[in-house]
Parts: structure tokens; C-alpha cells; sequence
């Protein structure tokens, strides 16, 4: 974990994630990349090309000095913390910062969403977890500890989550954290027999690991969503952090499946990692 990209919007849940990135940062010896999208207004953007120019080296210059501020933290010392601002265009471009960089991890603050504004607007944290090739670590509160022990992988078993979950496995070994495996099976999530589920998670086991020696970790609970029915496992085990694998819809797609990673990410308390398949 060399390098973490930060997203902010000097925000309060801007500051909890980059203090949860610091303590990252301490633990695994990692650079902070802290990355503001400089976000243009309409008017701007539809304005003579050196009014753009004008505004644009404003809006910068603006931002370079709330970074002096932002970054002004005692807990931010002894960390290699490089700023980057960009103009807005789409949220893809996070993930292109952090291929370019070689990031190892995404970590964002997010209030979260519901309702109205959930569907029709989205969050920024949704559109990077939708965009993003590496994991995602989406953080709700003050990062007053950030020990992981006990972390929940939720997962459908299917063959395209091999990938999501082999990278999951490894980011919790790195942190230190004991996996456990969970299955929901749910009227909304193509409910299944016993059987069905015991067959389905064997063959996942034995493609991914190549034995079933993670079986014992597997957990298969029954509740009324899958979003549910994760919460309310990682509730009962007393989890510190929940991962799921998600498809990065776009578009209608994304409009019309909705995406159980992004409602979790918005909906849980708890830390959540997400993984793209």
C-alpha cells in the first residue's frame, strides 16, 4: 500500500477520510495523494475562452490556498503528502489519477444519501466508487480508531466475484483483519435451496482457492434485502468493516439495476470497501 489517493472537497467528511488515510499512511509507510476536483460552473464553461482562462487560474489559486489550511494537521506529520487539484470533467478521472500514480487505494468521506436525491443526484463518493479500478474505502464518521479486526465480505459466489473477492482477501490480510464470508439469500437477490447455496459457495471456494479450507468462514444468513441482510450479519458480529464487490454500472444500467455496493457504501455506518468485478 505505497500510495492512497483522498479525494476532497474541504469538507468535514473530507477531513475523516483524510484522517482515516493518515492513519493508513503510519501503519503501511504510504503516501497521501490529496486530490480536489476543481469544479467550473456552467457560466464558465460556456464563457469567452479567456474568461475561462481567468476564472479557471482564480477558482485555482483558491483552491491551492484552502489546501495550506486543509492540510495544516498534526496527525498528517511524518507523511509524504502530495496536493493535486484538477479541473472538473467527470468523475472517471480519479481513477485515472490513481493509475497513474500506481494507487493502492481510494479513501473517501461521504454523509451518505437517500430518498429523491439518492437516485436522481448520487453522491461524488458514488461516482468514484462506480468509476474506480482499485479498492474503495468509503468513511462515514471521525476515524477516531482505525484498528480493522473483524471484517465481512459479502458476495454472491458467482464466478465473476472470484476476482473482487481474491483481491478482498489479500487487502485483509494486509490490514490485519479475519474475513468472514457472507451469503444472503433474500426474495430480492434470486432466492435459492439450501443445497443450491452449499453447491454454489463449494465451487466458488475450489476455483478461487483451489480447496475449501475458507468454508468454515462462510456465513449464510436469510433476510428480507441483501443490503439488509449484510448490515444487519455485520451488526451481529460486531464487523469494523464491510466489502462488496461491485459491477460499476453507468448509465441506464446503473439507473434501472441500482447498485447493492453503492447502497451499502450509503446506508452503513461502518466503514466499506468496495471491490470492482
Amino acid at each position: 500500500m505505497k500510495k492512497i489517493i483522498v479525494p476532497v472537497d474541504f469538507s468535514e467528511h473530507s477531513e475523516y477520510a483524510l484522517e482515516a488515510a493518515a492513519n493508513l499512511a503510519k501503519k503501511y509507510d504510504s503516501e497521501l495523494i490529496v486530490l480536489h476536483m476543481l469544479e467550473l460552473s456552467k457560466a464558465v464553461l460556456t464563457a469567452e475562452e479567456n474568461t475561462i482562462n481567468e476564472e479557471a487560474v482564480f477558482y485555482l489559486k483558491l483552491a491551492e490556498q484552502k489546501f495550506i489550511d486543509f492540510l495544516d494537521r498534526s496527525y498528517l506529520e511524518g507523511i509524504k503528502v502530495t496536493p493535486i487539484v484538477k479541473h472538473f470533467k467527470v468523475w472517471s478521472e480519479v481513477n485515472d489519477v490513481a493509475n497513474k500514480h500506481q494507487a493502492s487505494l481510494i479513501v473517501m468521506g461521504s454523509h451518505g444519501a437517500s430518498g429523491v436525491k439518492e437516485v436522481l443526484v448520487g453522491s461524488n463518493t458514488e461516482k468514484v466508487v462506480r468509476h474506480a479500478d482499485i479498492p474503495v474505502l468509503v468513511i462515514k464518521h471521525n476515524p477516531i480508531l482505525l484498528d480493522f479486526e473483524i471484517g465481512v465480505f459479502a458476495s454472491d459466489f458467482s464466478e465473476e466475484a472470484i476476482a473482487p473477492y481474491l483481491n478482498a482477501r489479500k487487502t485483509f490480510e494486509t490490514l490485519g483483519a479475519k474475513m468472514n464470508l457472507v451469503y444472503v439469500n433474500s426474495p430480492d437477490g434470486n432466492f435459492r435451496s439450501s443445497p443450491e447455496i452449499d453447491k454454489r459457495i463449494s465451487l466458488f471456494l475450489k476455483k478461487a482457492d483451489g480447496d475449501l479450507d475458507n468454508l468454515e468462514n462462510v456465513h449464510v444468513v436469510s433476510d428480507y434485502s441483501v443490503e439488509e441482510g449484510i448490515l444487519n450479519f455485520a451488526n451481529t458480529i460486531g464487523a469494523d468493516l464491510i466489502a462488496v464487490a461491485t459491477h460499476g454500472r453507468k448509465g441506464l444500467a446503473h439507473f434501472f439495476e441500482g447498485s447493492i455496493s453503492e447502497d451499502i457504501a450509503n446506508h452503513s455506518t461502518l466503514p466499506v470497501m468496495t471491490f470492482k468485478i
